[in-house]
């Protein structure tokens, strides 16, 4: 099967999951062909069976705003018809959604099914503007197939857009052998704290600095924040007035995550919302604590006081004390430690999720262009 993946090639969940996703059925023989404005972040352009096709968008003086998602439907249809595709995924709703919809107009050969996954905030936030709310709606009905990553999400979306059409979930995956414990990387050193976000509003990143400056009188520590954005700045000043920025390192965006997580002791996601909790579960993956918050769909990946903790939003101290309580006592962390890895093992793994994906593509592939939605 030859498969046309289209992501925003950032460093947001949506694109690392499409582009491991992708990295993943072409390591299983699918041909697999990532169309977008760059390169994706994550994408290992040795991986046999990977191929990239830039979109590019011209800049006319008559256009105040260059129109990528006429630009990108273009380039789906080019390289579907050239590469005579099976099959377009798309990652995030808009615009990504209404270009292969316009790219599977332009085909005329064959029908070209193609798949809409939700991943968040193309939901909670972008389709709930007022403005987008009537075409995000009209991309998701038209899709072939809709998934999504949580049983959150599924329902946000059906409540909120009156959607009817089935919406499949499947939930992110973590390639376990590619991240995995390293006890040794682990003893050297302080104890860690690890946060990973995108640093905007919705992640609450001063609640990672306002939590760690309660945590510091009780054990040595270091908090580890990973990932750039709007409110890195406000953070490194609120690390500075709390007298506590000697501690706390501002790593900037990285690209090698499995690297970095395993000589973690606890990963901190304060977040006012989460689709489902990505790197949480990269992190329990590699036997490193979870401490996050009751929110969206992060429930669907961790089971309180067993793999890892869920405090309420905003709960600043009982943030702290969890992170103090792993931080200090050794049985507790390695329980929540063995426990989150082995829930990544036995339910979040490639092996359990990507067949998912492989059996959905055909269900989809199979209705053909009666029936197709």
């Amino acid at each position: 099967m030859r498969i046309g993946i289209t992501c925003y090639p950032t460093y947001g969940g949506s694109g690392i999951v499409a582009t491991e996703l992708g990295m993943e059925l072409a390591l299983r023989g699918y041909e697999v062909h990532f169309i977008s404005y760059a390169n994706p972040i994550r994408l290992d352009p040795d991986t046999p069976n990977v191929y990239y096709h830039e979109v590019e968008v011209s800049n006319y003086p008559l256009f105040v705003y260059p129109p990528y998602s006429l630009a990108l439907a273009s380039r789906m249809y080019e390289v579907a018809e050239r590469q005579k595709l099976d099959l377009l995924h798309v990652h995030y709703a808009i615009p990504h959604s209404i270009s292969a919809l316009l790219a599977q107009q332009m085909t005329t050969s064959r029908f070209l099914p193609f798949i809409t996954t939700l991943h968040g905030t193309d939901i909670t936030l972008v389709g709930t503007d007022r403005s987008y709310f009537p075409i995000t709606k009209f991309s998701i009905e038209r899709s072939n197939g809709v998934t999504t990553i949580s049983e959150f999400m599924r329902q946000r979306t059906e409540d909120f857009f009156g959607i009817t059409q089935p919406i499949e979930v499947i939930h992110n995956f973590v390639n376990c052998t590619l991240y995995r414990p390293d006890p040794e990387a682990r003893a050297k050193g302080r104890k860690r704290i690890l946060h990973i976000s995108n640093f905007r509003p919705v992640k609450r990143v001063n609640d990672c600095i306002l939590a760690f400056a309660k945590v510091r009188p009780h054990v040595d520590a270091e908090l580890v924040m990973a990932g750039d954005g709007p409110d890195r700045g406000p953070a490194e000043q609120l690390a500075r007035d709390l007298g506590v920025a000697e501690h706390v390192r501002f790593l900037g965006k990285q690209d090698h995550m499995e690297r970095l997580i395993p000589r973690m002791h606890a990963l901190h996601l304060p977040s006012e919302t989460e689709a489902f909790g990505l790197a949480a579960l990269e992190a329990m993956a590699c036997g490193v604590a979870p401490v996050a918050t009751l929110a969206g769909g992060v429930p669907d990946l961790i089971t309180h006081g067993v793999d890892g903790y869920m405090e309420p939003v905003g709960d600043i101290d009982a943030q702290a004390a969890r992170l103090t309580a792993l931080l200090t006592d050794e049985r507790l962390h390695d329980r929540i430690a063995t426990a989150a890895r082995a829930t990544a093992l036995k339910r979040f793994c490639t092996d359990l999720i990507i067949p998912r994906y492989e059996v959905y593509y055909q269900q989809v592939c199979s209705r053909g262009s009666s029936g197709g939605r």
